[in-house]
């Protein structure tokens, strides 16, 4: 990887100075590559660090062998889920293969979380895959990474997303995370190009059921940690104080929950 803000390790240590300024108690490390291996690192960080409250990892949906690291894995305390890159497979009809389907069964079988991952152009086969496995515990990330760069290349591109992201919204059970949309921008972007996506979201899905997320470190190829939560503040400032509460932490703790 050649971008330099990627290009490093990042560990928990440059991660705190961020928590303690925003008064964050808690946070849930992604995977971010596609490896079992990872996921252990990660789970082997949260047991060593009190603030990780959880850890979504990894399988490879393309091995039924993977479902033995599955279950393994699922007796850890603090392993949460999976997010299969679904972003990164070429096949937009990845997910409808027979071959990979015990993976979505396994992942309700055992009550895992299920990180949905990609763009616009997966939400169709999103709402099949969610009603197939109506059981499945879904958080939809980055708000399905709507292109709001250029405008989101016109009105009509806008309402497509609108329109899939309220049919999952109003046929499933899936949450939604609040994250992810800044470095969908251009990069001088601004609050007002933000502000149609997140609303949508939360006019859809409900506080209840939306979650804001860092996407730290990635959100620094548009923004700061801190710009980036300033503005989540800002885009939610019309909400009650209780619905505030809800995507600031209590949405993340009632989906993953965090409370047990």
């Amino acid at each position: 990887m050649d971008n330099a803000v990627l290009a490093r390790s990042y560990l928990p240590t440059d991660l705190n100075v961020h928590l303690a300024a925003n008064e964050i108690d808690k946070t849930i490390v992604v995977q971010a590559a596609a490896s079992i291996v990872e996921t252990e690192y990660m789970l082997g960080i949260a047991d060593a660090t009190p603030s990780v409250a959880g850890v979504v990892g990894w399988i490879n949906f393309e091995n039924p062998g993977d479902l033995d690291h599955l279950t393994r894995l699922s007796s850890h305390p603090k392993f949460l889920g999976v997010r299969p890159m679904i972003q990164d497979i070429g096949d937009v009809d990845w997910m409808l293969r027979s071959d990979v389907q015990w993976g979505f069964e396994a992942v309700s079988d055992l009550d895992l979380t299920f990180d949905a991952l990609g763009f616009p152009i997966h939400l169709d086969n999103f709402l099949t895959i969610l009603t197939r496995y109506n059981k499945m515990r879904v958080v939809i990330d980055h708000c399905m990474k709507p292109q709001i760069r250029d405008n989101g290349e016109g009105p009509h591109v806008f309402q497509k997303w609108a329109d899939g992201m309220s049919r999952l919204a109003d046929q499933t059970s899936a949450f939604c995370k609040l994250s992810g949309i800044v470095t969908e921008a251009n990069e001088d972007w601004t609050i007002d190009d933000l502000r149609p996506f997140a609303s949508h979201v939360l006019d859809s899905f409900g506080p209840e059921r939306v979650m804001w997320g860092s996407d730290w470190p990635v959100c620094q190829l548009r923004a700061s940690y801190d710009q980036w939560i300033n503005t989540a503040e800002a885009l939610i400032e019309d909400l009650s104080s209780n619905d505030k509460a809800m995507v600031f932490g209590g949405t993340a703790a009632k989906f993953y929950r965090l409370d047990e």
